[in-house]
């Protein structure tokens, strides 16, 4: 009983009643200027349809009033881009006309029928209402009392979820709104993977700078070597907290300008951190790297990083050989360490395999595995 009477409680049904009745109240003053004509308002819905904004303001009433707090309604607040999108205008206006003529009828005459129902149980005179004014007065008809309230409120809650359904095929949004929602969020997931991978990169190689340099710190029990290595996680918790500052940015507001992500023009900061934590870096850098395109030389940067990273977490302070070639409108990257011993198989890890793709959203390629006794990160992105 106590489900059958949830309607009554909620919202919902109260607002999806008031958008029933609101067009309406134009039709009754037609009706009591021009009784004889009550179908120009009808008539009049067609040209008033194929306008484009009248769409958006259908939508918006209709998400408000039918839908209220429902995230995705599946009612779309555009204006009319298509004649389809018209047509279907006009069909709606004239279906929420319609459901709102049975709308007024139902909340009017059966709430009266009930009255009088109980005026003849009562044994009340007739009150003139056509056809309820020829019940003749007897007890029996308390025992319908109730029934025109029920239909009543079958009406009320039938025709909300009614009217509702019509909105969301009508006014629902076209293919091209489909297609563009849809191209929106898959733009949401690639910036939420490229904000994951930023953090994995940048926050994880200044982690891995700190843990290095902290254990050799301790194992050399030098004073100057101890201050060396607290200058190097200084510059690289500094480095690590601007990244981060930066990326926070994005996610508190999107439309916030940000400023330009570190690219390979800043590759000797990574090369200096490395080196503070003990490794051998061999450097060679051949071809214009300032002339690389900003998104290839900045996914370069964080390729660079990620496999330096790589190196102090799982070689140690070791000989590192980096090569950063600009040739014929390609950027190869390669760095290569000895093994430390048993080499992990292709592909693990979420640093390597963000590697990848950073690769190949630029339509270049990677590479990471052994190689001839050492571990190779090679990737070659297009810079044209």
């Amino acid at each position: 009983m106590v489900r059958l009477l949830r309607p009554l409680l909620r919202g919902t049904t109260y607002t999806r009643l008031l958008h029933l009745w609101v067009p309406m109240l134009v039709v009754s003053v037609w009706l009591f200027v021009m009784p004889s004509t009550p179908w120009v308002p009808a008539l009049f819905l067609v040209p008033l349809g194929l306008l484009p904004a009248v769409r958006r303001g259908e939508g918006v009433q209709a998400r408000q009033l039918l839908t209220p707090g429902e995230t995705e309604p599946g009612i779309s607040e555009g204006r009319s881009a298509s004649w389809r999108d018209r047509l279907r205008t006009v069909l709606w206006l004239e279906l929420r006309m319609l459901l709102g003529g049975a709308t007024v009828f139902a909340t009017v005459w059966l709430p009266v029928t009930a009255v009088e129902l109980a005026r003849c149980a009562w044994g009340g005179a007739p009150s003139g209402v056509p056809l309820l004014d020829r019940l003749p007065p007897g007890r029996a008809w308390a025992l319908l009392t109730p029934l025109p309230l029920l239909a009543l409120y079958g009406v009320v809650v039938g025709l909300g979820e009614l009217i509702t359904a019509g909105a969301r095929r009508l006014l629902g949004p076209s293919a091209a709104e489909r297609l563009a929602a849809l191209e929106e969020r898959t733009e949401q997931l690639l910036e939420r993977t490229r904000i994951a991978r930023e953090l994995h990169d940048s926050i994880g190689h200044a982690l891995t700078v700190a843990v290095v340099q902290a254990g050799a710190a301790r194992a050399a029990g030098d004073p100057a070597f101890t201050d060396r290595a607290l200058d190097a996680i200084e510059e690289t918790g500094r480095a690590a907290l601007a990244d981060l500052e930066r990326v926070l940015g994005v996610l508190r507001e999107a439309e916030r300008p940000v400023s330009a992500r570190p690219t390979l023009a800043d590759a000797g900061r990574l090369l200096e951190s490395a080196r503070a934590s003990g490794a051998k870096v061999d450097a060679e850098v051949t071809g214009p790297v300032e002339a690389v395109p900003g998104p290839v030389s900045r996914e370069g940067y964080r390729i660079l990083q990620e496999a330096l990273t790589n190196v102090l977490r799982h070689a140690g302070a070791v000989p590192v050989r980096v090569r950063v070639t600009v040739t014929g409108g390609t950027l190869a990257l390669e760095v290569r360490n000895p093994l430390p011993g048993a080499a992990p198989g292709p592909g693990r890890g979420s640093g390597l395999r963000g590697i990848r793709e950073r690769a190949a959203l630029l339509g270049g390629t990677a590479r990471t595995g052994p190689d001839d006794g050492d571990w190779q990160v090679r990737a070659e992105l297009p810079a044209g």
